[in-house]
């Protein structure tokens, strides 16, 4: 069962989409009084959308208007979790001569995980919002990540899928420049839905996909396995809650294990999909951002 939320009459509605992508919308404000409702009333959440989507009138998916599953009042990502990941990053750190060990090898073999600030919800796009690139980098790629939705207590709630956009050339240029490589206008999406962590037997069985065209022709596909992450879940939401004030609905993005080649970066106009079979395809037209339009006609 998929939690999903969609524009009706300028407002967001919460609903439910079915394996057979019939629509039931949910009697709630958001996702988190849904998670509230459970907690009262003892039950799961998906005990509780099952029950509601069983007796409700439903519509098709197709068509609606989609929007972020939730408003998630803080997004944040880990780094360097997969031997993909930390293999790119030593790319950016030599140049290209991958003959000495990196920050990121320390990084990716250490106890403490490489945890970072993301994005809030007004920063965050949801399905079929446009990606910026950032007006001063020249090499940028997005990451499709698994996310972990958590209330404040760290307990997972449900899983959805992100992209954390990244300029190689920024941060590679200096890890100091982290936050700039990382976070500006638009520069994170997720969705399209939240399973309910109660409906997932395992989130490590989660395939992670990642497809970007131009022009409408597949230019780059890749894929990998959850299971691929060097750390447990719980390990980074352990890092995370560590010392530190986290908000219910708080998104986690868990490291990209999927990479495009080095001599890739995404073009005004591309698209972007994400895919976790499960949870759907996140889709992102791909523009230039605002600055670097006005500055191309002044």
């Amino acid at each position: 069962m998929r939690i999903i939320r969609y524009l009706q009459e300028n407002k967001k509605q919460l609903a439910a989409v079915t394996k057979e992508n019939a629509v039931a919308d949910l009697p709630f404000s958001d996702f988190m009084s849904l998670i509230a409702k459970a907690r009262e009333d003892n039950r799961t959440a998906f005990d509780i959308v099952k029950q509601i989507a069983a007796e409700a009138e439903t519509q098709p998916l197709e068509g609606l208007q989609l929007t972020t599953p939730i408003d998630a009042p803080e997004v944040w990502a880990a780094g360097v979790t997969y031997k993909k990941s930390r293999e790119a990053r030593n790319y950016e750190a030599t140049q290209g001569k991958l003959d000495r060990e990196t920050f990121y090898d320390k990084v990716y073999d250490a106890v403490r995980p490489e945890i970072f600030f993301k994005s809030t919800a007004a920063r965050t796009a949801g399905p079929n919002d446009p990606i910026y690139l950032r007006s001063d980098s020249s090499w940028q790629i997005p990451e499709p990540e698994l996310g972990v939705v958590i209330d404040k207590e760290g307990n997972v709630l449900g899983y959805t899928a992100g992209n954390d956009m990244s300029c190689r050339d920024i941060e590679g240029e200096n890890p100091l420049y982290l936050p700039q490589a990382k976070v500006w206008k638009n520069s994170c999406s997720i969705g399209p839905s939240i399973v309910l962590a109660d409906a997932v037997s395992d989130p490590y069985e989660f395939q992670i996909i990642c497809r970007i065209y131009r022009d409408e022709k597949l230019v780059f596909y890749g894929d990998a396995q959850v299971n691929q992450l060097k750390r447990t879940l719980e390990e980074l939401v352990h890092y995370l809650l560590l010392d530190n004030q986290i908000f219910d609905g708080t998104i986690l993005l868990t490291g990209t294990c999927v990479v495009p080649p080095n001599d890739f970066t995404l073009a005004e106009n591309d698209r972007i999909e994400i895919e976790i079979p499960g949870i759907g395809i996140l889709n992102n037209p791909v523009v230039q951002s605002e600055k670097a339009g006005q500055a191309a006609k002044g």
